[in-house]
């Protein structure tokens, strides 16, 4: 593509004459930079792009995108904000791929990740060809890749829409976090479908406040357009138990469908059955009623079913579809994970790392319990200091015992964020252990019979970050040697 015709989507008033160069990737790593790249210079949080342009040109760079002064040979096309320049030279670039697919966004504190599964797997179960980006990763058909952010920069985005263009993705599901909304990373994505699925505490390290959060997460809502076109309308799904749904219901001019299960909703579960194999409940909609069956468990899993059947519904599907589809769904990787082994008691892995998720899990391991329920948590190093009492009185509040272990440390000492749970503890059912995998290790040896062990906070992660060091770590893995140790020496 031409640099004269991409850079003419800016709309600034500062562009060279640059009628022969042609760009054949953009870039905002210098890293990756080849023959042919336009590199534009991103100013992070802790490094900025335009002290790079040097080494971006040696490697093939032919022109820049910058908004700092910088001296350079090639030509340099300044802006007044680098990130905005790139949502919107990218989705030029790529041909503007979100309008040649459905882009469903799914956002809110809790439930992100099940939801855009459980809709990859009710499409999928059709065989529609689906693509899905957030915290387990980017996956485009059957091809999947790792990801770094739950939500990625709108270059990678882009680059990503395209690809599931060429892959005839019909469907494309993805997680929208608060930090990508707040930050401008899905600018340039034509979303068709937005949904929110809660609003609880975290990310204040970011925030600051709550009313930012929920603002933060308002703008998938408000950015879905103000129009209404027939052949292309906007839908926003909103959980109608959640407060924060009245004040995003405000701040769009989409279609609203809500779901729920205490309030008067267009979909709701009446009359909900927990077992230890799944859940079961009456499923009502305005197109009819059915008792459904799920192989998930728990209330909250309940909630994300009704997001994504709503989803279904607007989309197209009948409700035999759907009913058939989600009877079919099967959980998510580290998302109340029961590890299996030979062992009389059971072991839940669960991503839990929220007040509110934590809660959800042990309400509801506790209606299953028959004995003891062990509850391993720790929190996150270098985020929100506030929730890390929330979560230790929780824990300790209601399961029978709490085993308090690191997560991800990261710069801070593990030892200090132990201090900061313990603050929020009334009572003394607890006991410590910073060693993630001895903590794991003292919870199975000390089960018994018909026990519940809930290893809490970092669910479907395959490591740990400790200090600038990112070392292999796997709860399930950790909970399998564990068990097998114990059987041995039985």
């Amino acid at each position: 593509m031409k640099l004269i015709d991409l850079v003419k989507h800016l709309k600034t008033f500062q562009l060279p004459i640059v009628d022969d160069i042609e760009i054949k990737s953009i870039e905002m790593d210098s890293r990756q930079v080849k023959e042919g790249s336009l590199f534009i210079c991103i100013e992070g949080f802790t490094v900025d792009g335009h002290n790079y342009v040097e080494q971006a040109i040696n490697a093939g760079a032919v022109a820049i995108v910058a908004e700092k002064k910088i001296t350079a040979n090639v030509p340099v096309i300044y802006v007044n904000n680098s990130i905005r320049a790139m949502a919107i030279l990218a989705d030029a670039f790529f041909g503007h791929p979100t309008k040649n697919l459905k882009l469903i966004g799914v956002t809110g504190t809790n439930g992100k990740t099940t939801t855009t599964q459980i809709l990859s797997q009710i499409f999928e179960y059709y065989k529609k060809t689906v693509g899905s980006i957030g915290t387990l990763h980017i996956k485009i058909g059957e091809e999947i890749e790792e990801v770094k952010n739950t939500t990625p920069d709108s270059l990678t985005l882009q680059k990503t829409f395209k690809k599931m263009n060429d892959y005839n993705v019909e469907a494309a599901f993805i997680e929208v976090s608060s930090h990508a909304l707040h930050l401008g990373r899905v600018h340039g994505c034509d979303f068709d479908i937005a949904v929110f699925t809660n609003l609880t505490q975290d990310h204040l390290d970011y925030h600051q406040t709550m009313e930012n959060y929920k603002n933060a997460k308002g703008l998938l809502f408000a950015q879905l357009g103000n129009t209404y076109n027939i052949d292309s309308p906007k839908y926003s799904v909103l959980n109608n138990d959640d407060p924060a749904s009245n004040d995003f219901a405000m701040m769009t001019a989409s279609h609203i469908i809500t779901y729920g299960i205490d309030n008067k909703s267009d979909v709701m579960a009446k009359n909900i059955e927990l077992t230890n194999n799944g859940t079961r409940f009456e499923l009502v909609t305005p197109i009819g009623s059915a008792n459904v069956s799920i192989k998930l468990i728990g209330k909250f899993n309940v909630y994300n079913i009704l997001a994504a059947v709503s989803v279904s519904l607007v989309y197209g599907l009948s409700l035999t579809q759907i009913i058939e589809a989600i009877s079919d769904v099967k959980g998510v990787r580290g998302r109340f994970e029961v590890v299996e082994g030979s062992q009389d008691f059971t072991v839940v892995v669960d991503y839990s790392h929220t007040p509110d998720s934590l809660e959800n899990v042990i309400v509801t391991l506790n209606q299953l319990s028959t004995n003891k329920l062990t509850v391993i948590v720790g929190c996150g190093g270098n985020r929100d200091k506030t929730k890390r009492p929330i979560m230790g009185e929780i824990a300790t509040r209601l399961a029978t015992q709490v085993i308090f272990t690191s997560d991800n440390p990261r710069n801070e000492e593990p030892e200090e964020i132990i201090k900061d749970i313990l603050d929020g503890v009334s009572n003394g059912n607890y006991s410590v252990e910073i060693d993630r995998r001895l903590a794991i290790r003292k919870a199975i040896q000390n089960a018994e019979k018909n026990d519940i062990i809930l290893i809490a906070g970092k669910g479907h992660e395959t490591y740990q970050i400790i200090k600038d060091e990112v070392i292999q770590f796997d709860d399930v893995t950790e909970a399998i040697n564990a068990i097998k140790d114990l059987n041995k020496s039985n």
